[in-house]
Parts: structure tokens; sequence; C-alpha cells
């Protein structure tokens, strides 16, 4: 059965069905077949998913990122950051990882990163002088910190998957989020140097206080909410709806560039993300309930130790594994589908599995700028106005700086357990 449910899945997969489809489509097949559990036991089980309060935190997070994305926290915040970096050759694309970094540590996610940076600083670099594929790839990379520095949707995602605390997670990613950062800032440098991009444009000490005070506010945002978290004033689920009454008050009355209708769309759209995350949590808790009665981890984890019991090769084959399923699959549906199946392999190799969330997330991080399904190209492609074909040459060497990052942040375990233990 266990043939037929991933020849069901590799079918539907083929024809387009949607992923959340997909997985609770498969496994509710291959139950009906087997004709031992009633559909309203799978359904149960579908709705019990995601009946979670930490999952709370998700529609949340996401609603507080829109809020800030149209609040003009973005605009602020590039500013800020070319008053800091932009006299360096290059400025202005360090500007934009600088930025996204920013903004990172407000919406929590990578695709609303890219939108949200990209719109302003992907024009603003073509107009300087930077090629167009050069500048969307980067913008496309430098989104992709939205999903490690925190607050994470996808380490949410993984926390209540793997049973980890979510606060352990957020300490845990900040290292890996500014090592990435880090990289692609040096990477951007380099690049700009051997083609002669941007550099020369100083501010003053005084125009520095300005931008500062100018993006207080929205600098302040990541600082309430992590304190709140690590001082225990609230938990992560709670700090979410703190981020949406924070990024309510200051785009709609301090702000005031989000207008009362605006709020129409900005909801909407947030329960539309929402919804879409939530259908797949709850497909794919129906395929990962068939996987787990079937004993599907027990025996990977039987066959990798027969492979080895040396965890770096160990770590090795699954950093191969999840970039390659991040390269297909949606970045969501894999932290669901895999966390069950490579958590007891984790274990049993003795990984801690704080620091194992955060290998995962940096290696999916990897599946946003690679085709095919490279959503924060598509984004980014989008707002430059050019082909999604064009930037494949030019992301190149952001996939193979990430490729080298991930490598440190596995094994590196310190830099990932450096503010929990």
């Amino acid at each position: 059965m266990t043939i037929l449910l991933f020849s069901i899945l590799i079918l539907l997969f083929l024809i387009n069905v949607p992923i959340a489809v997909t997985l609770g489509m498969a496994a509710t097949i291959v139950f009906l077949i087997e004709g031992n559990l009633s559909i309203i036991v799978i359904v149960q089980r579908m709705f019990n998913s995601v009946d979670s309060f930490p999952l709370l935190a998700v529609p949340f997070f996401i609603l507080a990122g829109k809020l800030m994305e149209n609040g003009g926290i973005s605009r602020r915040l590039i500013h800020f950051a070319n008053v800091i970096v932009g006299r360096v050759k290059g400025g202005l694309a360090i500007v934009s990882i600088v930025a996204c970094a920013f903004f990172a540590a407000i919406s929590g996610s990578a695709a609303a990163t890219t939108a949200a940076v990209g719109s302003l600083l992907i024009p603003a670099m073509v107009k300087k002088g930077y090629d167009k594929s050069f500048s969307t790839a980067l913008q496309a990379a430098g989104g992709t910190v939205g999903i490690m520095i925190p607050p994470s949707v996808p380490l949410v995602l993984y926390g209540v998957t793997a049973g980890v605390s979510i606060s352990d997670l957020f300490l845990a990613g900040i290292v890996p989020g500014v090592l990435v950062v880090g990289s692609l800032m040096v990477l951007v440098f380099f690049i700009s140097v051997k083609e002669g991009y941007g550099g020369g444009e100083s501010h003053s000490f005084k125009e520095f206080l300005r931008a500062f005070a100018d993006a207080i506010l929205a600098l302040l945002m990541p600082v309430i909410i992590l304190g709140g978290i690590y001082g225990g004033i609230f938990t992560a689920t709670e700090a979410a709806v703190v981020a949406v009454v924070y990024g309510l008050i200051v785009g709609v009355f301090i702000y005031r560039e989000i207008k009362l209708p605006d709020l129409t769309e900005i909801f909407s759209s947030s329960v539309v993300i929402s919804a879409v995350i939530m259908f797949i949590i709850a497909g794919a808790s129906a395929f990962g309930y068939y996987l787990t009665r079937e004993r599907i981890p027990a025996q990977l984890t039987e066959a990798m130790l027969g492979v080895t019991d040396n965890w770096i090769i160990a770590l090795l084959i699954i950093n191969l594994l999840l970039i390659f399923v991040g390269v297909f699959l949606e970045t969501s549906a894999a932290i669901i589908i895999l966390t069950p199946i490579l958590v007891p392999i984790a274990n049993a190799m003795g990984i801690d599995l704080t620091h194992f969330g955060i290998i995962m997330i940096v290696n999916l991080a990897i599946g946003f700028i690679t085709p095919p399904v490279g959503v924060n190209l598509f984004v980014a492609a989008n707002i430059a106005g050019t082909k999604f074909e064009k930037l494949v040459r030019a992301i190149i060497p952001f996939i193979i700086i990430m490729i080298i990052d991930v490598l440190i942040v596995s094994f590196l375990p310190f830099l990932s357990l450096w503010f929990i233990e």
C-alpha cells in the first residue's frame, strides 16, 4: 500500500493538483481501499492537526507582516540601511541585504520580504546602473532570510510538528540568519567591485540620526516581540498578537500610511495565505498518519543506521535530500511532510532537534531561489518585469554561497545553540 500511496502522490503532482489536496487525497484514497479506517476518523485527524494554540502564531505573524509591509515600514528601513552602508562599493546591493534582514525580523516570510524590499530597491538599483538580472536575483536571495531570522512562520511549523520549543527555535535562528546575511553581503560586495557597481554615497551623522529616528518604531518591533518571549512576558503565539496590535497602531495611527479601506485587502490577503498553510497542514497530517501507521519513519531510521552510524555522513545525506525536496516542494509542505520522517533519524544520530530545525529551514530556504518552484524568483521577476528564465544564471552564485552556509550551520551546531545552551 505504501507504493500505491506514493504512486497516487506522484500522479497528482504531475497533473498539477494543489499540494494540500494532493497530500490529503492520496492518504484518503489508500485508507478507503484498505477499508479499515472510517473517513470520519481521517477528517477528525485533519481537523485536530490545525486545532492547535501554537499554530495561531502563523496567521497572526502573517497579518503582522502584511501590516508592516503596507504601513511604510519597508521604506523607512531601506532608507536607514542606505545611510549605514550606502557609501560602500556596491552599497545599494548591500542595502538590499541589510533591509531584508531588518524586514525579516518583522514579517517572518521570505516572499513578503522579497516583495516589500524588492518593490523599492530593484527599480532603484537598475536606475543606478546595476544589471537588472543581478538586482533581481540579489533581491530573491536576500528574501530567503525572511524564514531564518525570527519570528519565522516555518520555524513555528517545525516547532509544532517536532514538539520543539518555538522560543528556542527563534533564539537558534539568530546567528545562522546573521551568517547568511553576512555571506550574501560579502558576495555582492565582490561582484559589485568586479562589475563597478555603486559606491561613494556618503551621509552625515545628522542624516544617520534622522534616519534612525524615522525607523525607530520599525526597529523596535522585533525587540518587543523577542524581548517579550525571552523575558517570559508572553508566549510566541501571544507575541504574534502583540505584533499585529503594534503594526496596526504604527501603520494606521502613527505613520498613517494605512487607511481604513486598505485594511480590507490586508486582512483578506492574510486570511488567504493563512488558509493555504492550514490546508497544507491538514492534508499533510492525514498523509503523515498513514506513514506513521506503516512505520515508514522507523524503517527509514533503521535503513539510515544500516548505511552509517556516523552523524556527519548522515547529515550530508539529509542535507542533499532537503535541498532536492526544496527544489520541487513548497516550504510549508516540505516541513510538515519531512519533519516526522527525519526527526527520528536525527534523534537516533544524537543531533539536537533545535539545531536540526535550523538545518531544515536553511536548507529549504535555498528552494526559494531554485527553479522550477523558486517562489522568491517569481516574485522578484514579477517586480522587475523580467522573465524568470533570465535569472537562472544570475542566481547561481547565491545558491552556491547558501549551500556553503548550510554546511557551516550543519557541522557547527554551536552557531544554532549559542543563545540557548
